[in-house]
């Protein structure tokens, strides 16, 4: 398993949602690695889209050790990161970069928006967007690990 999951040796007392977080990142590194793929393909938009997701699921992961509740069905950055108590911890690049990716999540968009979206988006943006996805992704686990340091 990934190195950022963490074992529920107390399933029923101190984390109980350690287990929902554990799922979400699990799909958030399969994620990652579709944005890689997709990125060396040449495939823009879509890179762009897995990268939102990550960031999106890994705020997830974050809700889940922090909160007692199920993070809402949103795919709204910044409100889930508020949820969560990150958005306020975040620095101006990082909320600049939530930005930059929020018209990235076009999973059901019509295909003139994805074509708006995808004429902003060449080989070096879009790296760009790759490289700070892990760099944000990374980010929250540290605060997710710190937070589970306390508890």
């Amino acid at each position: 398993m990934c190195n950022f999951v963490v074992e529920n040796k107390k399933k029923d007392t101190i984390m109980p949602n350690i287990d929902r977080a554990n799922k979400w990142l699990t799909i958030v590194a399969e994620d990652l690695v579709v944005a890689e793929d997709l990125y060396k393909l040449g495939h823009w938009l879509y890179t762009g889209f897995m990268c939102h997701q990550v960031i999106e699921k890994t705020l997830k992961a974050y809700w889940c050790v922090c909160r007692d509740d199920d993070p809402p069905y949103l795919h709204d950055h910044k409100k889930i990161a508020q949820g969560c108590g990150l958005y306020t911890k975040m620095s101006e690049e990082q909320l600049k970069f939530l930005e930059l990716i929020k018209p990235m999540n076009i999973e059901a968009r019509y295909q003139e928006y994805k074509d708006e979206v995808a004429r902003t988006l060449n080989r070096e943006k879009t790296a760009d967007i790759l490289e700070q996805t892990k760099q944000l992704h990374a980010w929250i686990l540290e605060k997710r690990n710190a937070k589970l340091s306390i508890r």
